[in-house]
């Protein structure tokens, strides 16, 4: 089921996928959301919720998952992926595609006035609070403080906002 504000702008480019377990896509007033964004309902019960005054860029992969929830103001720069899921992969006698997903970390939170760089990847059990930067091409899993800059495969604190804003190469 989706729920989309009468003020969102949607690409007639991108997919919103419709959920067979009774997930629900809501998107609220004045999203974008750009071409070649995919919402894929998988991995879980999970919903995902875009709050006002988001933008999701080209090229993003959101799976439902075990739910994702976004503020207000959040920022998705091109190529990002919020994978709220896990396999389960622990039986070597059984296919990986057969074995199901690995109970939730939690979902992804991410609070208002929040930006995601490009080719950025979320996974279960990540929450971003408000302020955070995530540099691009970060992987992130776990809690990020408020205005906290992270960088790097796996995203560590490299700043924190109003204090330097030059993030490093």
């Amino acid at each position: 089921m989706h729920s989309i504000a009468a003020t969102a702008r949607i690409s007639p480019l991108c997919d919103l996928e419709d959920s067979v377990k009774g997930s629900r896509l809501v998107i609220g007033e004045h999203v974008m959301i750009d071409a070649f964004v995919k919402v894929v309902f998988s991995g879980g019960l999970g919903d995902v919720i875009i709050g006002d005054w988001c933008y999701v860029n080209s090229g993003c992969v959101l799976y439902s998952g075990n739910g994702i929830t976004m503020g207000r103001d959040v920022l998705l720069a091109a190529n990002c992926v919020l994978a709220p899921t896990d396999h389960e992969y622990g039986d070597r006698e059984v296919p990986v595609r057969l074995q199901g997903f690995r109970p939730s970390r939690g979902g992804i939170t991410i609070e208002d006035d929040v930006w995601v760089g490009a080719g950025s990847v979320l996974l279960d059990g990540t929450i971003l609070r408000r302020g955070a930067v995530v540099a691009a091409g970060s992987v992130v899993r776990g809690e990020v403080p408020p205005f906290t800059i992270v960088a790097g495969n796996r995203a560590v604190p490299v700043g924190v906002r109003g204090q330097d804003e030059r993030t490093p190469a």
